[in-house]
């Protein structure tokens, strides 16, 4: 295969790619024109490669939109499992939308960023103060129950199956991302979970992504995923997530 990759350290050890900075996508336009698959775009580049170039992608236009913005993505999930995933509102950030949020959720609650990794963009909500604080720095309003736990699970999709999954521990704080302090515990990951995350994985074609997953009140909770998740994980296995993504890409190939 001709691969194309514009990001080099998530292709490193893939037989037959050729990298191309982002930026100069259409200074080298003859390389995507021979290519068979490019890799690991950014989001600005997804709708000229495939609308334009007519270009197979990975990961998947819907991985990489749907990852790109918790509204999507919430609304994607409230699509297709929509009893996985916690009370969330998504409003205009104007005094009655606030005043709405007081009235429909108790304090403590989480309200993010719409764009956000690495349990950055993340706030705890535990007064009206607080609450008009971040709507004052915010135009979307993104506001989710907070659901007490010391834990919860990634689980890492490539391709069409999770490939890694682990919990994330952390007990001095609501944030359990290993980018913030978290442990990593691979002990008795719940198949159940597993299997929800590749069902949901397969209804919205995402085949590369990191989804975090509370378990709790005798339920899984979707909280999100993320698209370029960390590789912590797969070292401390000695996993290689570029021997999925091959994998997986020549699956693709095959089924076509």
């Amino acid at each position: 295969m001709n691969l194309v990759t514009f990001n080099p350290f998530r292709t490193i050890g893939i037989p037959g790619i050729d990298y191309i900075k982002p930026e100069a996508m259409f200074q080298e336009r003859q390389k995507i024109t021979n290519a068979d698959l490019c890799l690991f775009p950014e989001n600005w580049q997804v709708t000229s490669l495939v609308y334009g170039f007519k270009k197979p992608i990975f990961p998947s236009i819907e991985s990489i939109q749907l990852g790109y913005s918790k509204i999507e993505m919430t609304r994607a999930l409230w699509a297709v499992c929509p009893d996985n995933v916690p009370n969330t509102m998504i409003v205009g950030s104007s005094n009655a939308m606030v005043q709405k949020i007081i009235e429909s959720f108790s304090f403590p609650f989480i309200a993010k960023t719409v764009r956000s990794s690495m349990g950055q963009g993340v706030f705890f909500i535990e007064n009206e103060q607080q609450l008009h604080a971040y709507a004052d720095s915010h135009e979307v309003l993104y506001i989710q129950e907070y659901i007490e736990s010391d834990r919860d699970l990634r689980l890492c999709v490539i391709g069409d199956r999770v490939v890694n999954s682990y919990w994330r521990i952390n007990e001095s704080g609501f944030r359990n991302n290993i980018a913030q302090g978290g442990a990593i515990s691979f002990k008795a990951i719940p198949p159940e979970a597993v299997a929800l995350v590749e069902q949901v994985a397969r209804a919205l074609n995402i085949n590369h992504a990191g989804f975090d997953v509370l378990v709790a009140k005798n339920r899984f909770y979707i909280l999100e995923f993320n698209v370029l998740f960390g590789n912590q994980g797969f070292h401390e296995q000695g996993l290689h997530p570029e021997s999925f993504i091959y994998e997986a890409i020549k699956k693709s190939a095959t089924d076509i």
